[in-house]
């Protein structure tokens, strides 16, 4: 496969995670023949090993970290070791926002001269690594630093939506054909502000965005009690637009999906 992604994990929400009702680890991106590694919560590093084909975490390129919540970078520092070899290796960027690094980090400062190179992330901004070119849009509205990204690929863009409140500068920013989104909440609840997106936020974005394809992923529990396939099913027939649930491990081939 040329451009790829798997989703080693797809629980979002702490009590989906405390419980891994769902796997939390993230997701592996291959795109332009650059392996990153996305969002390494808790579990990361045991997935990838344990996965069929088995992921190397000596082959990454680079690992990236939206935000540093701990369901996004719980294994961030055990992926970095593995990355580098128990940094025997120095090899690989970390992208980074800067909270995760300066305020109250989530990345060990002695595991930092492990990797090439540490990037910190800021919004509106390019970046490249070997032949991948990426970009992060607005910051997002949540209670820590937090970017999403989109990938410009020879063929496609893909756009990744992380945790975030819902806000119309979404429906400009991310222009992917193909859309990652992080989706906690079936519904939203006027008395309590939870800053992610709901599945009525989502009806939004396919309304208004001029996207091919959408995967579903970064369930809550009550999201997860409503079956997430068959409420992509429904969003698609809905919408006319394919809508996917990811599912822990399952691998997504984006020439492919484009094609279908």
């Amino acid at each position: 496969m040329k451009n790829w992604i798997k989703f080693i994990g797809t629980a979002g929400a702490r009590f989906v995670v405390a419980k891994q009702l769902r796997s939390s680890g993230g997701l592996w991106i291959s795109f332009e023949r650059v392996n990153l590694y996305m969002d390494p919560g808790p579990g990361a590093l045991v997935r990838c090993l344990a996965s069929k084909p088995k992921l190397d975490p000596t082959k990454l390129d680079g690992i990236l970290l939206s935000h540093k919540h701990l369901d996004h970078s719980g294994d961030i520092n055990a992926m970095i070791e593995a990355m580098t070899e128990g940094g025997y290796r120095r090899r690989g960027v970390l992208f980074a926002p800067e909270d995760a690094l300066e305020d109250d980090p989530v990345v060990f400062r002695y595991i930092r001269s492990y990797p090439e190179k540490i990037q910190v992330l800021q919004e509106n901004s390019d970046y490249s690594i070997g032949g991948l070119k990426f970009s992060t849009a607005g910051r997002h509205v949540h209670s820590v630093e937090t970017y999403g990204f989109n990938f410009y690929l020879s063929d496609a863009t893909v756009s990744y939506i992380t945790d975030t409140k819902f806000n119309p500068h979404l429906l400009t920013q991310y222009p992917g054909d193909l859309l990652l989104l992080n989706v906690v909440l079936l519904t939203e609840n006027p008395e309590r502000q939870i800053d992610h997106l709901s599945l009525d936020d989502v009806k939004v974005l396919l309304k208004k965005t001029r996207v091919k394809a959408v995967v579903l992923t970064h369930f809550g529990m009550r999201m997860l009690q409503a079956k997430p396939r068959e409420l992509a099913e429904r969003l698609s027939e809905e919408t006319g637009v394919k809508v996917i649930a990811a599912r822990d491990g399952m691998a997504l081939e984006i020439d492919k999906i484009m094609k279908d």
